[in-house]
């Protein structure tokens, strides 16, 4: 039989169009053709022109939110930095609060941080209430009758092993003044925002508790403080009557509060409350080198951290007397002065306080026993005090690193200072090289021979009868350092007038001249026990 063929598909797909194979594969995104079309070259037409305005609109829009998400992450970004630079720049200019590392066991403490300290050593002398007046343990608000010292704070006992440095002004009794009433004072001023109010203190402190003193002395009381953030600060109250107007002494603390350095002790508030005035310190938490040296029952220290402190005092002097505008003298250099952190970073501590203190005037005083065996000679005859007469207790100072000994031996009733013992050994030793006989017999031979002969040469060079012919603190860092020879402790000394070796035995300041200033010395401390 004959096969007829089925019809043609043309012709059936005019009348039941079936998609077309090229209109469908031609794209994935075009709508399925109209019933009604002409030829698969007119659907390619008809579908084509659509599709392309709306890739194009979904391409403007994909654009649009690509564009508007970059702006606003642009903007976020732009907005947080602002806000962080603003947050850093005011906390840069709010010293308020000094923010110690937490102590860790065998671990140490940056620099900073830093103030007074637990052990306040006035040459290893206790500080004792007398009938005459003095400083005991504190109360914030003296009883009656409380012996005040010639400050606000009254005392009623001291605290053994305690007592304060900077005995710049006289810790003899004063004219009694009114104690401060139980009601806070009403004025808290500050310095660079480091405002500070009595109550702010008085509970940091507890109250000004005994629980919390640090050291006492002349020139007040030192308590620590924590913080309602956590933070710890060292807040000395220094005794009033000084006469000195509020905004002097405002003045004073705004110079001193300007004074950074990795080793200086940074001053970060004060306040003043009626007669009363305060400061607060960074804190400290490793006492004094004059406590580590001398403090029976403690291990000897080694040679490396004598000299780190020793190279870090000097740096911190320096600043004072050559990067300070104005330049600041310390007047009371001594090893109870010298704070330390868990690190033995040493930090310089009490500086600009001898203008801040009553009887700022008063040269004959208890002060003298308090810096005895530090005070530069021509201090007991011209009554002042130059940046060498704080060269010269940074050698006495420095002698005591070397020798372990204290400045004036309490059971030799000041008859000889270490200066006195140890001039000869110096001259000797620096000419023979033979050292030997001044160093600490603690250290056992653990040291080295180079870095101790430099130490026992800026000695030598420091405590020179001649103001004049004692080097620079810079001069000093620098040979400490091994930056620079023994020669150049020399600079503008003349040769064979003054050198290394003769100690300054000179003719414009003899050494009968140095034995009668001692002499006057130690008729005035004697005197002052009395």
């Amino acid at each position: 039989p004959v096969r007829h063929p089925p019809p043609p598909p043309p012709l059936t797909s005019f009348r039941h169009p079936p998609p077309p194979p090229p209109i469908k594969s031609s794209s994935d995104h075009s709508p399925p053709p109209p019933t009604k079309s002409g030829s698969s070259k007119s659907n390619n037409s008809h579908k084509s022109s659509p599709s392309t305005p709306s890739n194009d609109n979904s391409g403007i829009v994909f654009i649009g939110v690509a564009v508007g998400a970059g702006l606003f992450l642009l903007v976020f970004v732009t907005l947080l930095v602002i806000c962080c630079r603003r947050r850093k720049k005011k906390s840069n200019q709010k010293i308020l609060y000094y923010q110690p590392r937490e102590a860790k066991a065998g671990g140490g403490d940056q620099y900073y941080n830093s103030s007074m300290n637990r052990q306040w050593g006035v040459d290893g002398v206790k500080t004792t209430p007398s009938p005459g007046g003095g400083w005991g343990t504190p109360s914030p608000v003296p009883p009656a009758g409380a012996v005040g010292g010639g400050g606000g704070w009254g005392g009623q006992s001291s605290i053994p092993g305690q007592v304060l440095s900077g005995e710049v002004s006289s810790m003899s009794s004063g004219p009694q003044h009114t104690p401060l009433p139980p009601p806070s004072p009403n004025i808290g001023l500050g310095v660079n925002t480091g405002a500070f109010t009595y109550e702010e203190l008085s509970t940091a402190t507890g109250g000004f508790s005994q629980a919390n003193l640090l050291g006492q002395g002349g020139f007040g009381y030192v308590h620590k403080g924590v913080l309602p953030n956590g933070k710890e600060i060292a807040v000395k109250s220094l005794k009033s009557g000084s006469g000195q107007g509020e905004r002097e002494f405002q003045a004073e603390v705004e110079i001193i509060s300007r004074v950074h350095h990795r080793y200086l002790v940074s001053l970060v508030g004060y306040c003043i409350a009626r007669q009363q005035r305060m400061l607060v310190y960074e804190f400290l938490p490793n006492k004094t080198l004059e406590y580590h040296l001398h403090e029976k029952n403690l291990p000897v220290m080694d040679f490396p951290t004598r000299l780190r402190i020793a190279l870090g005092s000097a740096k911190g002097l320096a600043y004072l007397h050559e990067d300070c505008h104005p330049r600041i003298i310390h007047r009371d250099i001594k090893s109870a002065n010298i704070l330390l952190d868990y690190n033995f970073e040493a930090k310089v501590a009490d500086f600009g306080l001898a203008k801040l203190s009553t009887d700022n005037h008063t040269h004959v005083s208890t002060r003298v026993m308090g810096t005895f065996g530090y005070l530069a000679p021509e201090y007991a005859s011209s009554g002042k005090l130059t940046e060498k007469s704080d060269v010269y207790s940074f050698g006495v100072m420095l002698l005591e690193l070397i020798t372990g000994k204290q400045p004036v031996d309490p059971t030799s009733a000041m008859e000889d200072s270490l200066v006195d013992w140890a001039r000869p050994l110096l001259t000797r030793g620096l000419e023979d090289g033979n050292i030997g006989p001044l160093v600490d017999p603690g250290l056992e031979n653990n040291y080295n021979q180079e870095e101790m002969k430099r130490m026992v040469a800026c000695a030598a060079a420091s405590i020179r009868h001649s103001a004049r012919k004692r080097p620079k603190m810079s001069q000093i860092v620098r040979t400490l350092e091994g930056n620079s020879s023994l020669d150049d402790l020399n600079e503008g000394v003349k040769p064979g007038h003054s050198s290394i070796y003769a100690l300054g035995g000179t003719t414009d300041y003899s050494k009968s001249s140095y034995d009668a200033d001692m002499k006057k010395f130690r008729e005035l401390a004697l005197s002052s026990q009395d």
